[in-house]
């Protein structure tokens, strides 16, 4: 064999081991995507954490019962959404617990005369009492409507009507939107939401977890809100 075929093997040779050497060294040398990998489970992880203990936190901040079911007001706002919100803002202004009833969110063509027969309440009653707002399309709008009604009227002093599952984030807005305002609560409890044992109860847990997510929304809104 010649001096040329000789050099030609030991190069051949050697180019191969070089490459077998770099092989084992990539399989051996730690990659970005594991500790990627890792780094993305471990956020994750924390976030569901995070989520789960504010979730429970949340549930418990959803009132029982109405605390203060007799304190007098300037007005009594109610929330339109689900049943026995408006029905329980009558009964209040009917009993006296304030001067005025302000409705919120009322959909376009709906007057207060209109509203009382379907409630089969004495018109002549309370139609004097009852004011409609009508450019609200959630909660944050209910808050802001709300505000400049009260401000415009004076008031220093409000009863909040709303389901009892929608308080805590319809607080949070309202009491952004009015800090000077004095706020209580009072919640209406419907017989399909099961508060006090939502983890028996898959359609009020999903509806709490709905609600909570919104709440964190509208709470990480009014943090960049107020960053600007």
């Amino acid at each position: 064999m010649s001096d040329g075929d000789d050099t030609g093997h030991a190069s051949l040779s050697g180019r191969a081991s070089d490459r077998a050497g770099a092989v084992r060294r990539r399989r051996t040398r730690p990659g970005w995507r594991p500790r990627l990998d890792a780094l993305a489970l471990g956020i994750v992880s924390a976030s569901v954490v995070l989520w789960c203990a504010g979730f429970v936190w949340f549930s418990l901040q959803v009132p029982r019962q109405v605390a203060d079911p007799q304190s007098q007001t300037d007005a009594i706002v109610v929330l339109t959404g689900s049943a026995g919100r408006l029905d329980t803002g009558l009964e209040l202004l009917a009993r006296g617990r304030a001067r005025k009833l302000f409705i919120s969110g009322v959909y376009g063509g709906l007057d207060v005369a209109a509203i009382l027969r379907v409630s089969r309440q004495a018109p002549e009653e309370l139609e004097c009492c009852i004011e409609l707002g009508h450019s609200a399309i959630d909660t944050a709008g209910n808050a802001q409507e709300t505000a400049r009604w009260v401000a415009a009227e004076g008031f220093r002093t409000l009863r909040l009507v709303t389901a009892s599952y929608h308080m805590p984030r319809s607080l949070a807005e309202f009491r952004r939107a009015m800090p000077d305002v004095e706020l209580i609560a009072h919640p209406v409890f419907l017989e399909s939401v099961h508060v006090d044992a939502w983890w028996r109860w898959p359609r009020t847990a999903i509806l709490l977890a709905g609600e909570f997510n919104k709440y964190i929304v509208s709470a990480v809104r009014a943090a960049w809100s107020s960053a600007e």
